[in-house]
């Protein structure tokens, strides 16, 4: 079993709060006490996040054979890795090595990106958009703790990432041929979990006792209905 970084050390607390409604989420505001992790978790494994992203994309556009999809794909990469560059700006602007910051989550996220890698690259490119939608989202209820730093990664991850694009490619797939819808749909409902696990694993406590439980249960409710709409657009059941 992975120990996750923010497991070893939770001598520091923060009050992690859903954004209200029109403030950069579609979530009911909601207070959690205790349970945010430290800011250098925050920053670390958000960083890293869209850096990987960025990785996964740009290994997709090599094989790829049509010049639209690739510059689709380009595009996408590109916002995530303008995702990362910024909120390493961050890092660096609070007096902190952003390697340093990073460093402890590479094992556990590179191993969550290998788990989330599907066989096709239809797959991979929905693993992208499903993954990253849901953690942007999650990072976006805990950005709340944190002051100013926080308001400013609301601002960097709220910002388009052009993954739109894959969509218009997954899309353009199952139009062409239908069996990739129901594929697609298993594989979607796959992520979750896995995606979810990253979620709870930055909130502190492995286990969470009833309270808080009933404290985290609507952020991740939020989650889900964010996953269920992505999936949706695409003509896709969650």
């Amino acid at each position: 079993m992975v120990t996750w970084p923010w497991q070893r050390d939770r001598t520091a607390t923060r009050t992690l709060k859903v954004r209200s409604r029109g403030d950069f989420g579609d979530v009911t505001r909601v207070d959690f006490e205790e349970l945010a992790p430290g800011i250098d978790t925050f920053l670390g494994q958000a960083a890293y996040l869209q850096l990987g992203f960025f990785e996964t994309l740009s290994q997709l556009i090599a094989p790829t054979p049509e010049l639209t999809h690739k510059e689709s794909l380009s595009r996408a990469a590109g916002a995530a890795l303008l995702k990362h560059r910024e909120l390493v700006g961050v890092i660096r602007g609070r007096g902190d090595d952003p390697l340093d910051v990073m460093l402890p989550f590479r094992e556990p996220l590179d191993a969550f990106r290998r788990a989330t890698h599907g066989a096709r690259p239809l797959e991979t490119m929905l693993s992208v958009h499903i993954t990253a939608g849901m953690l942007d989202d999650f990072y976006l209820a805990l950005s709340a703790s944190y002051g100013s730093t926080g308001d400013r990664v609301a601002e960097i991850l709220h910002a388009d990432g052009d993954r739109e694009a894959l969509v218009e490619i997954i899309t353009d797939a199952i139009a062409a041929d239908a069996e990739w819808r129901s594929l697609l749909s298993l594989w979607g409902r796959r992520l979750v979990g896995d995606t979810l696990l990253i979620a709870r694993g930055a909130l502190g406590p492995q286990t969470l006792d009833a309270a808080e439980e009933k404290k985290v249960e609507p952020v991740f409710t939020d989650l889900l209905g964010g996953h269920s709409r992505r999936m949706s657009a695409i003509g896709l059941d969650a």
